[in-house]
C-alpha cells in the first residue's frame, strides 16, 4: 500500500466520523458530537502524517502534538485558533474514553456550543484538506 492510499484511508474514516458527528448533532447528543469532531480531525492528522513524514503514526490523540511534527511542511502556518481549537477537542478524546470526565465534560456542552464546535470541525477539516502535499 502506497503512502497516499494510506493517506485516502484515513481521510475516508475521517469524512465518516465528520458525518457521524452530524448525525449526533441532529440526536442530541452534544458529547459525541465534539467526540466525533475530535476523532474526525485526529484521523485526518494522521493521514497527512503519512504524507508529510512517513507510515509509522504516533499513537497519540493529541491533534497539535501531530501537527506539530509536519507543522513546518505545511504551505501556510497554523493559526493559533486551530492550536487552540486543537488542544479543545483532544480534551473531549479524553472524556469519550472516561467515564467520570465525560459526565464533567458532557456538562459543559448543549445544543449550542455543539454546533459552535461541529462548525468548527468542519471549518478546520476543510482548511486541513487544502494542506495535502
Amino acid at each position: 500500500m502506497t503512502n497516499q492510499e494510506k493517506y485516502e484511508y484515513w481521510l475516508e474514516i475521517a469524512e465518516y466520523d465528520l458525518e457521524t458527528a452530524g448525525a449526533m448533532l441532529n440526536s442530541g447528543r452534544w458529547l459525541y458530537v465534539v467526540f466525533m469532531c475530535q476523532q474526525a480531525i485526529e484521523k485526518l492528522a494522521k493521514g497527512l502524517y503519512v504524507l508529510y513524514i512517513d507510515d509509522n503514526v504516533p499513537r497519540t490523540h493529541n491533534i497539535r502534538f501531530l501537527v506539530g511534527k509536519f507543522e513546518n511542511q505545511l504551505p501556510e502556518k497554523v493559526s493559533d485558533d486551530y492550536k487552540e481549537f486543537f488542544e479543545d477537542l483532544t480534551a473531549f478524546y479524553i472524556s469519550g474514553r472516561y467515564t467520570d470526565y465525560k459526565e464533567k465534560q458532557g456538562q459543559k456542552l448543549n445544543e449550542d456550543a455543539a454546533k459552535r464546535y461541529h462548525q468548527k470541525a468542519k471549518e478546520v477539516f476543510a482548511w486541513l484538506l487544502t494542506m495535502k502535499p
